[in-house]
């Protein structure tokens, strides 16, 4: 085991505050009690599977929606420790369970980035579930426990032997609290898991609806898993559209302590297509990183292009919009501490994230730029018609205006 994970054990999992709360105020752990909040349950366990496989334990998760429209996360990870808890007296499973914010991803000798966005983990979705079942593979043996609305129903109890690896957790969404619908969409958590396998490349991930089945008898199954990661995920995205270029330009490094990596293709379109990820949260509503992404782009562009010469005719200044025309890129980039604004806290905050993202970005494509002459005319090529037509546009519509009454051509007569 590395040094960085040495201490995940029962002990390495603290309980930050009660979850007394939860049920009460859902809204303020999960974000609401509606389709979004409903879905947002899986993602609280799934991201327990892939903080594991982030920290090199697990590569393997699977999902089932169940017949009964319950839910089952399982991984081959190391399994939540079953040992007793220190501090709190019983099992350590029990604690991650029934603590609001306990976990090992409060303490980074375990886990370095977290992927949960509220950071609430396993346990709020114990406390807003009419029933929940944990079942760990550990050592050998096989270990469970279960609950409603979050209180124990028995002591972590020992099943029996077992050479199953991980951690299997099902759960059932409380009606009480989901008052909109208990009833899972197949396509939005197939969608999330795609883009986590994209996200994570190597990770095998499964999702398989039991609730319904193909042609031949088969319950509906996906499996999704991603050897080239963020290249392919743009491939994927602009499956619709035509490149003018030969490969995605695929970027990764880290300035700052801070891991960034970038995949991004221009094609023949007129709209750019940005997806920004803080550790494999996507941030609907982009951020610092986002930021720092445009600065670096247009910055190493623009200073490519004037050194090449190729703007020696432009009779007019080029902006930075005209750098991302027919752009679809990809920005994911892991961060310790993330804070999060913007009203569906899908917004990245750090401020010295930007700084580090542009940087890493400006170093990276420069070197990119330099190593392959001909796409980089390509690009340049793309941005200066994108001007051209701008400034077209522009002029176009200073002579309609120029035209109208408002104008002051003045009325005839």
């Amino acid at each position: 085991m590395s040094e960085e994970n040495k201490s995940y054990d029962a002990d390495s999992i603290q309980a930050l505050e009660g979850m007394e709360h939860v049920r009460k105020r859902p809204s303020m752990y999960i974000g609401d009690v509606g389709v979004r909040g409903l879905h947002h349950l899986v993602y609280e366990v799934v991201d327990n599977s892939i903080d594991e496989a982030m920290a090199g334990h697990c590569d393997k998760i699977d999902v089932w929606i169940n017949e009964d429209n319950s839910v089952s996360v399982k991984d081959n990870g190391r399994g939540i420790p079953v040992a007793i808890h220190k501090k709190e007296g019983v099992s350590a499973l029990q604690v991650v369970m029934t603590k609001i914010g306990a976990g090992g991803k409060f303490d980074k000798d375990s886990y370095k980035v977290s992927g949960g966005l509220h950071g609430v983990g396993v346990s709020c979705v114990n406390a807003l579930s009419i029933h929940l079942k944990a079942s760990v593979y550990k050592d050998g043996k096989e270990w469970e426990q279960e609950y409603s609305q979050g209180k124990i129903k028995y002591e972590v109890r020992e099943v029996g032997p077992s050479k199953d690896q991980g951690t299997l957790v099902t759960f059932s969404p409380d009606p009480e609290i989901f008052g909109e619908t208990t009833e899972y969409n197949y396509d939005t958590l197939s969608l999330r898991m795609r883009e986590l396998s994209f996200l994570n490349k190597g990770i095998e991930i499964s999702i398989t609806d039991k609730r319904r089945r193909d042609e031949e008898g088969n319950f509906f199954r996906e499996d999704f898993k991603s050897t080239e990661g963020l290249s392919e995920f743009v491939r994927y995205l602009d499956a619709t559209r035509t490149p003018i270029m030969g490969a995605v330009i695929a970027m990764e490094g880290e300035k700052s302590g801070i891991p960034v990596e970038v995949a991004m293709i221009y094609n023949n379109s007129y709209s750019e297509n940005l997806h920004s990820y803080v550790n494999n949260i996507n941030t609907h509503e982009g951020g610092t990183h986002l930021s720092g992404f445009r600065r670096g782009l247009t910055h190493t562009l623009k200073k490519y292009a004037d050194e090449s010469g190729m703007l020696s005719k432009m009779k007019f200044e080029i902006q930075g919009d005209d750098f991302r025309e027919g752009l679809t890129a990809i920005i994911s980039v892991k961060v310790a501490e993330p804070q999060f604004e913007g009203q569906t806290k899908t917004k990245l905050g750090n401020r010295e994230v930007s700084a580090a993202v542009s940087q890493a970005v400006s170093e990276m494509l420069t070197n990119y730029l330099e190593e392959n002459p001909n796409e980089a005319k390509i690009i340049v090529q793309k941005v200066m018609l994108a001007a051209q037509a701008r400034h077209a546009a522009a002029k176009a519509r200073e002579l309609v205006q120029r035209k109208t009454p408002m104008g002051g051509a003045g009325l005839p007569g």
